[in-house]
């Protein structure tokens, strides 16, 4: 992992959103809501640069709308 500023900001900022979306999904039960704030917390340990870290929590922010319009 590499420790510039952009990429522990961009971890900083992926992970926090993660976190809030996780405890959502666990108060209120939501499985899809659960799984993607687990994504969103782990995955920046794995990858190096902010804008791949933040093009990956757009897609994964897009399938947890698309699941959740789905009716999951």
């Amino acid at each position: 992992m590499d420790f510039s500023a952009g990429n522990l900001f961009a971890s900083l900022v992926v992970s926090t959103i993660g976190f809030g979306i996780f405890l959502y999904g666990k108060q209120a039960s939501r499985p899809p809501q659960l799984v993607a704030g687990l994504l969103l917390m782990l995955f920046p340990y794995f990858v190096d640069g902010p804008w791949w870290q933040f093009g990956i929590a757009g897609t994964v922010l897009g399938g947890l709308v698309l699941a959740v319009r789905a009716g999951w």
